[in-house]
């Protein structure tokens, strides 16, 4: 029986059968996912954020609050 087939006949099952049909094969999928995934290198955060440059110092993200902060109201809402 070929995948197109199986796929098929799934989309015929009702919604809970469907539902059943999924948490039966899942753990059968689960040992292979996790296997797989464990052995793909993940990129560090750092690594991820390379391409943005340097962050902003302290003293400009302080600058940048303060003058939005100038800006907003100063009366309770």
């Amino acid at each position: 029986m070929s995948l197109q087939e199986v796929i098929k006949l799934a989309k015929q099952l009702s919604t809970v059968d469907k539902v059943r049909l999924i948490q039966q094969i899942a753990p059968d999928i689960e040992p292979e996912l996790t296997d797989k995934l464990s052995t793909v290198p993940r990129q560090s955060l750092w690594g991820l954020c390379a391409d943005l440059g340097n962050a902003p110092s302290t003293e400009k993200i302080d600058l940048a609050c303060s003058e939005e902060w100038a800006s907003f109201p100063q009366q309770d809402i």
